[in-house]
């Protein structure tokens, strides 16, 4: 049984819906993942007939379900019926907000086809992967010793002289050798076995069963025993490093990431938090706006301290409650801008004199207005889809100059058209950028 909602909407039980066994079982894998807090609250919430979504977006699944959540902007708005649309828009925010180089042309066919997230990034590793390996499986030199009948590298010669002294048609040899058998490869090899279990689409079966036999040599490591850290991307294997990410997104155990049972999985919990996924995404497209302008765009930078121990002189910094904006705009040690993302709706109540803002938010950048050297600061949301993109009458901060500025940007337009946006909102900050997209 598969069921798909919207953030904030719910799924029934026991009414066409889930049977409340499926529904504890979701619960339970919820609770299980990482990110998960509160009794899983911040994912699922239990209200006895139905199960509510909250913003965590991806799958939940258990044995015989499995749940889709997909992103909205709104919570009083009706659910879309493009359902699709809306997943295949969610797969280009991973995309760009994770490096992940998909081919999207192929996971729109795929949405036509209603398959799950999931199924569309399996599918997407399948794709990408054959591809890579019908170029050429990537090679490292690995160390070697082994005694050979003639001289390979070099000659071992406290070996030779000790265990060989007995086997003169031996020689103890030191040689490098060009090997597949790389901890990036152990990797793809376990990834291609592990997301066979879960997909649902005979292609795609099809395609990781030509990968396995393709890397039948490379020998298997449990998922949970994977050499992430060995991994090393340089130029010799720079065009996997998209795959690499992308197999860390499907086996890895992080907020991108899944949870999993090395004795019985049952299915593939995937979440993603829509705040942490739309600051990334944000940050990547202020960077393709911002090329060839001087600004470096740092996201989760800044962590100056809110506090520290009273001297009763003025404090230059502090040591404790560090604080993480989002996204600073900064050129050379110049902060030029600090903007702080928010997945919520935002009100377009022309008579609200707040504009929808809440307090919390205020706080916050009240608190970055005091610690970082800058005039300028931003509250950026979502903007309704098909509603056109708009700068707030920005507010002043008392007590000082700084301006607080409030806008809003549509994701669901194409990436060039949010790549435009931005770059007009950034003109406010005097920050020009090329001209090209």
């Amino acid at each position: 049984m598969h069921k798909t909602v919207r953030e904030w909407g719910h799924v029934r039980l026991d009414q066409g819906g889930l049977t409340r066994a499926q529904g504890d079982a979701l619960l339970a894998e919820a609770r299980a993942h990482p990110l998960a807090h509160d009794e899983a609250t911040n994912i699922l919430i239990d209200r006895r007939d139905r199960l509510v979504a909250r913003q965590m977006v991806g799958m939940v699944a258990a044995k015989g379900c499995s749940l889709e959540i997909l992103p909205k902007v709104d919570p009083d708005e009706p659910d879309s019926k493009d359902v699709a649309a809306v997943r295949h828009r969610l797969v280009r925010m991973l995309d760009v907000a994770l490096g992940l180089k998909l081919d999207l042309g192929r996971s729109a066919a795929i949405d036509r086809q209603k398959h799950t997230l999931l199924e569309i990034l399996i599918r997407a590793f399948a794709d990408k992967l054959l591809a890579e390996v019908r170029r050429g499986l990537p090679r490292q030199y690995l160390h070697c010793e082994d005694d050979l009948p003639a001289l390979r590298g070099r000659l071992d010669v406290i070996r030779q002289f000790t265990r060989n002294a007995v086997r003169p048609d031996r020689l103890a040899c030191r040689f490098d050798q060009l090997d597949v058998d790389t901890p990036l490869m152990r990797i793809m090899a376990a990834a291609v076995i592990y997301l066979g279990r879960f997909t649902r689409s005979l292609d795609t079966r099809h395609k990781l069963d030509e990968l396995r036999f393709t890397l039948a040599d490379i020998p298997q490591v449990p998922v949970n025993r994977l050499p992430w850290k060995q991994v090393r991307i340089d130029r010799t294997n720079r065009r996997w490093e998209s795959l690499f990410r992308l197999a860390r997104l499907l086996l890895q155990r992080d907020w991108q990431a899944t949870h999993h049972s090395a004795r019985a999985p049952e299915g593939l919990t995937l979440l993603f938090p829509m705040n942490d996924l739309f600051e990334k995404y944000i940050a990547a497209l202020l960077r393709k706006a911002l090329t060839n302008s001087g600004v470096e765009v740092v996201d989760q930078g800044g962590h100056r301290a809110c506090l520290g121990a009273y001297t009763g002189q003025h404090l230059h910094s502090g040591d404790v409650f560090r604080t993480k904006p989002d996204i600073i705009l900064r050129r050379d040690d110049d902060i030029l801008a600090i903007i702080d993302t928010k997945w919520k709706k935002l009100s377009r109540n022309p008579l609200d004199p707040k504009h929808g803002v809440s307090q919390s938010d205020v706080y916050q950048l009240m608190a970055y207005a005091r610690l970082y050297p800058t005039r300028e600061l931003m509250l950026l949301y979502p903007e309704l889809p098909g509603h056109h993109a708009i700068e707030r009458p920005p507010f002043g901060i008392a007590g000082g100059a700084e301006r607080l500025a409030i806008a809003t940007v549509d994701t669901s337009c194409t990436e060039d058209q949010v790549i435009a946006q931005l770059k007009q909102l950034c003109g406010h900050f005097g920050i020009t950028a090329q001209a090209g997209p």
